[in-house]
């Protein structure tokens, strides 16, 4: 423990020499005695300083430098047993690692240029275009509903009162039924102008054991549960099965997404075919056949 703790403050000194010195600004290389050694390869102060954020604790400073030494030791230690045991063909390593450049470069210019260009504001009449040319792909694969629902305590008060409000809904006021669950139920859903799936909603109440959750949509408005614990209000405003088309509302962001992922797209394509076009009247590549 103290041997660590010495070299943790060693360390410590050791790159807080280089920082102070703005050391890491200069390319000269190395500027000291290396702090680890694995065959051939070196670990230098200044590699260490460039990675370390700045206002840690001392502590917290140790437990980073000691795992970025450990991390580098590890790792050159898995490079060179890889080297002994498998037969790498160098060039192809060579041509993996020029491609994956180019990937990354071609990645960022892409990305720069898309975010430059993209135009991220899809309206009401684009999201409704979109829905409607394509609702056979928004088929529901679970039960929805819009509706009212209370998980509230066997021994809160006035339970009467409200069951007859959430029974009643919507020919009863939305802010008593608020009021009284935000004093007493353990978890409610009183949105009704919102989209649920019905299991995320039943789970954990003697709901979710239905077997037959779709004839029990089609056959029920006001639902009453209980447990040892708790009474389950449930009453159901609306409610589409799975299979059927989802209401828009329902998909809204997913089809802007989709419509934003789409000019990315096209963005995308007319960046290359920009770039292509340009080449091309410029002359600055040629294509030579036989």
């Amino acid at each position: 423990m103290k041997r660590s703790y010495q070299k943790s403050l060693f360390l410590l000194l050791f790159l807080g020499f280089f920082l102070s010195c703005d050391y890491l600004n200069k390319k000269q290389g190395p500027t000291s005695g290396p702090i680890a050694r694995v065959g051939d390869n070196f670990l230098f102060g200044e590699n260490i300083a460039q990675d370390m954020p700045l206002g840690l604790s001392f502590s917290d400073s140790s437990r980073l430098v000691d795992k970025y030494v450990d991390d580098w030791v590890k790792k050159q230690l898995l490079i060179i047993k890889a080297n002994e045991e498998l037969s790498i063909n160098a060039i192809n390593i060579d041509r993996k690692v020029e491609d994956y450049r180019y990937a990354l470069i071609m990645h960022e210019f892409e990305k720069i240029y898309i975010d430059s260009h993209l135009n991220t504001q899809v309206t009401q009449e684009e999201i409704e275009s979109y829905y409607h040319e394509r609702s056979e792909n928004f088929l529901l694969k679970q039960n929805i509903v819009k509706c009212i629902f209370a998980k509230i305590p066997r021994s809160a008060p006035d339970i009467s009162q409200i069951r007859r409000n959430i029974r009643n809904f919507p020919n009863t006021e939305i802010e008593d039924i608020k009021n009284y669950c935000y004093q007493f139920a353990d978890l409610s859903f009183l949105d009704d102008s919102v989209w649920i799936d019905l299991d995320e909603l039943v789970i954990n109440t003697p709901l979710a054991t239905l077997q037959n959750k779709t004839q029990f949509l089609e056959k029920t408005v006001y639902s009453e549960t209980r447990d040892d614990s708790y009474i389950y209000l449930f009453r159901i405003v609306e409610y589409k099965i799975s299979d059927q088309v989802a209401p828009l509302e329902y998909v809204k962001e997913d089809i802007e997404n989709i419509i934003i992922n789409k000019r990315k797209l096209a963005l995308k394509k007319e960046l290359h075919e920009t770039i292509y076009e340009e080449a091309l009247k410029t002359k600055k590549f040629e294509v030579y056949r036989n």
